[in-house]
């Protein structure tokens, strides 16, 4: 379970960089709603990070950390290729492929 909390909290993560990229983009209202959703998104995520490491099966605060920042990483990324046009580059590629491989591995030598 807390590894669930920790991919949702993750998830968050993505949505909160979004949200900081959506507000550069904005302004008035729309400037205003998207600095609510970053609150909002980095409130959810660090709670989330915090019950993945608490409970019945902890994750150890190294390894959920650096989980949980590599999905946030990896969701920016490729967010930033899909919402905010980047450039998809094989470099950018291979390093993101290298990161999800890095997070498998501390997922299996967690356990």
């Amino acid at each position: 379970m807390n590894w669930i909390l920790l991919i949702i909290g993750g998830l968050f993560e993505t949505g909160f960089a979004i949200s900081l990229g959506k507000a550069q983009e904005s302004s008035g209202k729309e400037f205003i709603l998207w600095l609510i959703s970053f609150a909002v998104c980095v409130s959810i995520s660090m709670f989330l990070l915090y019950k993945a490491m608490g409970g019945d099966k902890p994750i150890p605060v190294g390894t959920a950390y650096a989980v949980w920042g590599a999905i946030g990483a990896v969701g920016t990324v490729v967010s930033g290729i899909l919402i905010f046009k980047e450039p998809v580059t094989f470099w950018r590629l291979f390093f993101l492929s290298t990161l999800v491989i890095s997070i498998v591995g501390l997922k299996f030598v967690s356990e």
